[in-house]
């Protein structure tokens, strides 16, 4: 008996379970066994029996008192008040209660004398649950920090989560099958789809679960995920409440939250919100750590990536409780048949029940009556989809709208021509007066006015509203409104062409007033992430309002900035499309499109299609009359910089100095900064043709007039000097180019941070400098930190990334990690045959380092073969003095000795060593190293003299040029054959 006394049962409705658990371990932790038991007042008969099957449990009864009744129909409360009546009586010395609502509560549950745990302290919550449960107060105080945490308090991160659905019902049995996916994945991470046709209450559920399991997470974050833009920038916002840096680059911010979830031990919940496109469009913010992922969807492929759960439309039962609620005046009958109607279709019954309790005087059968008919063209509108009768009651609807309350009519007919998921009614509110109709003007400019009609729609049309602190008065306003995809393209189809057309040049003129016109901030990115889901129900890609497109044109600018190419490239894109057909080729929008779309294509490593968009604009403008210079000159440099990528140097410089030749002749020279960002391509297109002399002094001069014009902290300032640093690298003046690329590296991570894509470019060369005088360790962790970076931000794919890991099996071959170095430089150099060719110059030298490392495991033959094939394919691609071409050739010489074939090597390094002379000079490190092999073969063949004197005069220059104590003199003085190793430039 007294272990029977002993023993707790606390009983809990099921939208209770987080209070539920928290008071069970608080019993439990007491030292008292415990029993949690969920019931379901709409499932459960209301009889006598039915309450004392739950209280035929030993021991103590702990209810958990919360809004259930609420939920009830009156007829049904009713029946379950006469229990509580009848029931409790008998069994009150074992019955105790305690309440987690702030609703006021009927008698019948008030007789329970309910203990309140809401706005408590947790301790003091604890005692009092203690008390309640018959348990006398511990000697000791216990952590309440172990455990669950108290669910009064909310979750250390919980944001942008939609406020709980007050009318929310039933649906019990769907979150228990959500509750137990989740937990039966224990400590692993889960994922779980809710799917299901729209408007059967997907998100709503996912709502309700998010509120009534809060308690069991820390973090909590809701994501509108039927936009890739929108959804992107509201995962990476999760960067700041976890204490994440945010980078430049939106991908690498989102990686870098991805990272922080992966590995917390904090639980979490993710909830992605109307996932409308293909599931690997969002597969980069669902993390695969130990949290919980929450998908709603119509999308059955996401049943690749998470559990499954069905959503139905409601149950009959669910439906008229719903709808009495919601309704009052109707009977249970005509419930059941209004239910009937709709198909038990939640949004339908959501807003008919709303009309119906808005026009109290309309006949309940009739309205049923017209809704089961489905004639929608009685009320004035064509059917226009598969389900008329929903026609019918929107019909009715948008009528009363229209009838009763006109400024709430002309709102909806604006709102239409926004995104439907979440409605930007703050930048309605921050609106210039004559950008909206002269009504809705008059609505915004009084805030009583404006809040009463968004509540109007609400109340008619279902459409959640949510409040914030208004930004005129020190009121609470709307700020966001949520309105139905069906129901937006059901108002979208009835209006008439001229109402279309005025209310959607009305939202354009929203957006444009929001425009904060420069998107290179980072303070507006989050503005222009909100604007581009209404790019596309506004008409803003086929408006003719100069404004408008300036605006689209400044969102594509958004994405490249954000490193968001995947949407740039269809913004754009879609963008070339209309105003091309609408403007003509030499528009000046057209073309800032078409630049633009060249410029994605580019970032995507997509080569081909950039240059055929590159020269395609390059003819039209040559065959147009009257164009403005910029313009070709654009278009010069762009193709420039595409053909530079596919290896084709000498027609990249070609275009350059024409590029270079008209921006000095129309805009000016070097006080310009464009025409500086061209002579700068120019360089760079003359050091990928080998000529690192020519290249560093024309970089020396754009970094000194970029000095004079924009300060030493400039980014384009700052590229200048690593410019010069990477040139004389290439030029083996390394502890000059290393003394410069230290301190511009720090510079990059104060001025731009360590996550913006050029700072990896200079902590790139610093590695590359490092290396080359010796430093192999820091070389090595500087390497593999960039490395790592790119894998994250860009995937191992990207151009950067090739460059990165080319460069890095190379150190890693200097570090005698052979298997690893051959593993990456065969990945890469297949990489960049599949992206660029066989033939382009990246894909043969990163085959010709395969060949270095092959040579080194002992396979002479093959690592001979190989080296021949890529001589003989770079002296193809970039001509035999090109200084890669006689790397490659160094590497020939080096594979012919280790195979025996000494008179050969001895020929042909001779023919490389004077070829290396006459193009990079005596002094040169790449001369040198031939020089020092030449010697080496000479000696194999018996022509001791001149080998001598070849290798002294290496060992005098090279110790001039990099120090007696530098691993590459050592390994000259000690006779070790020289090698080369192929080194990507970036473009």
């Amino acid at each position: 008996m007294a272990a029977e006394l002993g023993h707790v049962t606390v009983v809990f409705a099921g939208q209770s379970e987080s209070w539920a658990k928290w008071i069970d371990h608080q019993i439990r932790s007491a030292g008292r066994a415990t029993t949690l038991l969920r019931w379901n007042p709409l499932r459960r008969p209301p009889t006598p029996e039915a309450l004392t099957d739950l209280l035929s449990a030993p021991g103590r009864i702990l209810l958990v008192i919360d809004d259930w009744y609420e939920r009830l129909g009156h007829g049904r409360f009713e029946a379950w008040a006469d229990v509580l009546r009848q029931v409790l009586p008998a069994h009150g010395d074992r019955i105790a209660a305690v309440s987690i609502t702030a609703q006021p509560m009927p008698d019948a549950v008030i007789a329970l004398a309910p203990v309140e745990l809401r706005g408590l302290r947790p301790e003091v919550a604890r005692s009092r649950v203690l008390e309640c449960a018959g348990i006398p107060a511990p000697g000791t105080l216990v952590a309440l920090a172990r455990g669950p945490r108290f669910p009064d308090d909310p979750p250390e991160v919980m944001g942008q989560v939609p406020r709980r659905n007050r009318r929310f019902i039933g649906r019990t049995e769907l979150l228990e099958k959500v509750y137990m996916s989740f937990s039966a994945a224990g400590r692993d991470g889960a994922a779980v789809a809710l799917l299901g046709p729209g408007g059967f209450g997907k998100t709503q559920l996912a709502l309700e679960y998010v509120h009534r399991f809060a308690g069991d997470y820390d973090i909590v974050w809701w994501v509108n995920a039927a936009q890739r833009v929108t959804s992107r920038q509201q995962f990476a916002d999760l960067a700041h409440p976890l204490g994440v840096p945010e980078a430049g680059d939106l991908s690498a911010t989102i990686k870098a939250v991805r990272r922080e979830l992966d590995r917390t031990a904090r639980p979490w919940l993710l909830v992605l919100d109307g996932a409308a496109g293909d599931p690997e469009r969002l597969l980069d913010i669902v993390p695969e750590g130990r949290g919980h992922v929450l998908v709603t969807t119509h999308k059955s492929e996401w049943g690749a990536h998470a559990e499954t759960i069905t959503v139905p439309a409601f149950e009959r039962r669910e439906s008229v409780t719903f709808v009495r609620r919601r309704a009052e005046r109707l009977t249970e009958e005509q419930a059941e048949r209004l239910a009937d109607a709709v198909e038990d279709m939640p949004l339908l019954l959501d807003q008919m029940a709303g009309w119906l309790e808005q026009s109290p005087t309309a006949s309940v059968d009739d309205y049923i009556r017209d809704v089961g008919e489905g004639r929608p063209d009685r009320f004035g509108v064509l059917p226009s989809g598969p389900h008329p009768r929903f026609e019918v009651a929107w019909a009715k609807l948008v009528n009363t709208l229209r009838e009763s309350y006109e400024p709430a009519w002309q709102l909806l007919n604006l709102l239409v021509c926004f995104s439907p998921d979440v409605v930007p009614v703050r930048l309605l509110q921050t609106s210039r007066r004559g950008d909206l109709p002269p009504v809705l003007a008059e609505l915004v400019a009084e805030p009583s006015s404006w809040n009463s009609a968004l509540r109007k729609l609400s109340e008619i049309t279902s459409m959640r509203i949510e409040y914030e602190q208004s930004p005129r008065l020190d009121t609470q306003t709307v700020g966001t409104l949520r309105m139905h995809r069906l129901f937006h393209r059901f108002v979208r189809s009835i209006q008439s062409p001229t109402d279309a057309a005025a209310y959607a040049k009305a939202a354009r003129r929203v957006l444009v007033s929001a425009d904060p016109r420069d998107s290179s901030s980072a303070g507006n990115w989050a503005r222009y992430a909100e604007l581009i889901p209404h790019l596309g129900p506004s008409g803003a890609l086929e408006a003719p309002e100069d404004d408008v497109r300036e605006l689209v044109l400044n969102c594509v600018e958004y994405l490249r900035m954000r490193g968001e190419y995947e949407d740039g490239w269809w913004l754009s894109r879609q963008v070339v499309e209309h105003w091309r057909a609408a403007y003509g080729d030499t528009d000046r929008s057209v073309l800032v499109a078409v630049h633009q779309l060249a410029n994605m294509l580019r970032r995507l490593g997509r080569y081909a299609e950039a240059e055929e968009v590159g020269r395609e604009i390059l003819g039209r403008l040559g065959r147009a009359g009257d164009i403005r210079p910029i313009e070709l000159i654009r278009a010069k440099d762009g193709l420039g910089g595409t053909l530079m990528a596919l290896g084709r140097y000498a027609e990249a410089r070609a275009l350059f100095e024409e590029a270079a030749t008209s921006a000095a002749a129309e805009l000016g020279g070097e006080k310009v900064p464009r025409t500086l960002t061209i002579r700068s391509n120019l360089a760079v297109a003359i050091g990928l043709q080998g000529h690192y002399a020519e290249s560093l002094a024309r970089h020396r001069r754009i970094f000194e007039a970029r000095l004079e014009l924009l300060g030493g902290k400039d980014a384009a300032t700052l590229n200048s000097a690593l410019n010069c640093a990477w040139m004389l690298r290439l030029l083996g003046q390394y502890r000059e180019a290393l003394a410069i690329q230290g301190h511009n590296s720090r510079v990059h991570s104060q001025v731009l941070d360590r996550n913006h894509s050029q700072t990896v470019h200079a902590e790139h060369n610093l590695a590359l400098c490092a290396r080359r005088v010796g430093d192999v360790q820091f070389a090595h962790a500087m390497m593999r930190g960039v490395r790592e970076k790119l894998l994250r931000r860009r995937g191992p794919l990207h151009p950067e990334t090739l460059m990165v890991s080319c460069d890095y099996a190379m150190l890693l071959r200097d570090l005698e990690c052979t298997e690893e170095a051959r593993d990456l430089a065969e990945a890469t150099a297949l990489h960049y045959a599949a992206q660029l060719g066989e033939r382009h110059p990246y894909a043969i030298g990163a085959r010709d380092n395969v060949a270095t490392i092959m040579r080194d495991l002992g396979e002479h033959r093959v690592a001979l073969e190989m080296s021949r094939q890529a001589a003989r394919q770079m002296r193809r691609a970039v001509g035999k003095d090109h200084p890669w071409a006689i790397g490659c050739a160094k590497n020939e010489v080096a594979a012919l000795a280790a195979a025996g074939e000494t008179d050969e090597a001895a020929a042909l390094g001779r023919a490389a060593a004077d070829r290396s002379a006459r193009v990079l000079g005596d002094a040169h490190v790449l001369t040198i190293s031939l020089r020092t092999g030449l010697a080496l073969d000479l000696a194999e063949l018996g022509q001791r003299e001149e080998s001598e004197a070849l290798h002294q005069d290496a060992v005098t220059r090279l110790t001039s040029l990099l120090g007696p104590d530098h691993p590459h003199t050592h390994h000259i003085l000690e006779r070790h054959r020289p090698y080369w190793d192929f080194e990507p430039q970036p473009i």
